[in-house]
């Protein structure tokens, strides 16, 4: 290699190093883009019934406003209020699983399993860690300054991308050769409307969940039924893992009404997600976007060990755009004119 390949090299392995560095700002900076892809739709709308651009964009951005809004004051105080009454009532919960298991040592394991651990010396070791545990994820559940720092800069990334997303784009596209930024642009034309495509898939799917579920809670009689469905549509955006965590809570609040309703309540999560996921994604996100099951787990695995809770939240809108340039640049641009 000539010294000027290898001066390359090094500034393009220092460049990976940069990005590695910088990688939680640069997925921000997707999160703006996903959500202000998806918000130019209605801001589009907008302007197509004669309204100008920047009102377009401030109406838009208020409708996303208020509807966070909603969504914290229906989800969270409801969730420390229950979470907390978890927290007293866990003791006593602790008395009920000791005395089963003393029943069962009494009447079943005893004989067979004499020399079986106290379970009263492994009740009190587990009482004050357990009770520990909860309170401090309470406490990191409602305070986190953090996320709402990175909430306001995606907020404010969002009002200038679609200020102006031409130039933003424009930008973008001088970073590639000359020879290739025709062909990057229309790339970029068909990542926008993969985004779109899976934003409205993925809404449509939100709101499936959240009536369907407002609906059986409603006929189980479990408090907090609104807070509840806004909750399972919303962590329905995180597939496999979103759906699972979207029943605690409901659980949690219908066993301390009766505990039949929290069996009753699993029962009716579990069929909810059947028809979700046999029935509504394949008819859909067919139509949509089109990703295997384990290619999305895999994605969700991998994004999340890169980049935490928020690469776990974006991994299927960062795997629709690596597929879309995949497709494009690898298979088409690359591997079809590949001749021996």
């Amino acid at each position: 290699m000539k010294l000027s390949q290898w001066i390359g090299l090094l500034i393009f392995v220092i460049a990976l190093y940069v990005l590695w560095q910088i990688r939680q700002i640069l997925l921000l900076v997707f999160t703006a883009i996903v959500l202000a892809t998806a918000l130019n739709q209605l801001v589009e709308r907008f302007e197509r019934s004669r309204l100008r651009r920047p009102w377009s964009v401030f109406l838009s951005i208020g409708i996303l406003l208020c509807f966070l809004v909603l969504f914290f004051w229906l989800i969270v105080p409801p969730f420390i209020e229950q979470f907390q009454q978890l927290v007293d009532l866990f003791p006593a919960a602790l008395v009920q699983i000791q005395n089963g298991l003393e029943w069962l040592e009494n009447t079943i394991l005893g004989e067979y399993l004499p020399d079986i651990p106290d379970t009263n010396s492994l009740i009190r070791q587990l009482q004050p860690l357990s009770r520990q545990v909860l309170q401090q994820s309470l406490d990191v559940f409602s305070t986190s300054v953090t996320a709402l720092l990175q909430f306001l800069l995606v907020l404010v990334l969002i009002l200038m991308f679609l200020s102006n997303p031409k130039a933003y784009r424009q930008g973008l596209v001088r970073l590639f050769p000359s020879f290739y930024r025709r062909r990057a642009n229309e790339i970029l034309d068909r990542c926008q409307i993969a985004i779109a495509s899976w934003s409205a898939g993925a809404l449509i799917e939100m709101g499936f969940i959240a009536v369907f579920s407002a609906v059986g809670l409603w006929l189980l009689q479990v408090p907090l039924v609104l807070a509840h469905a806004l909750l399972a549509g919303l962590l329905n955006f995180i597939p496999n893992i979103g759906p699972t965590l979207s029943v605690f809570l409901p659980m949690t609040v219908a066993l301390l009404d009766a505990p039949w309703k929290a069996i009753a309540v699993l029962i009716l999560y579990i069929v909810i997600q059947q028809v979700e996921s046999y029935w509504l994604t394949p008819t859909i996100m067919a139509k949509q976007v089109a990703l295997l099951p384990a290619i999305t787990l895999i994605s969700q695995l991998v994004f999340a060990s890169m980049f935490g809770a928020l690469g776990l939240v974006m991994a299927i809108p960062l795997t629709v755009v690596a597929k879309t340039w995949i497709e494009e640049v690898l298979l088409t641009d690359v591997m079809d004119h590949w001749e021996r």
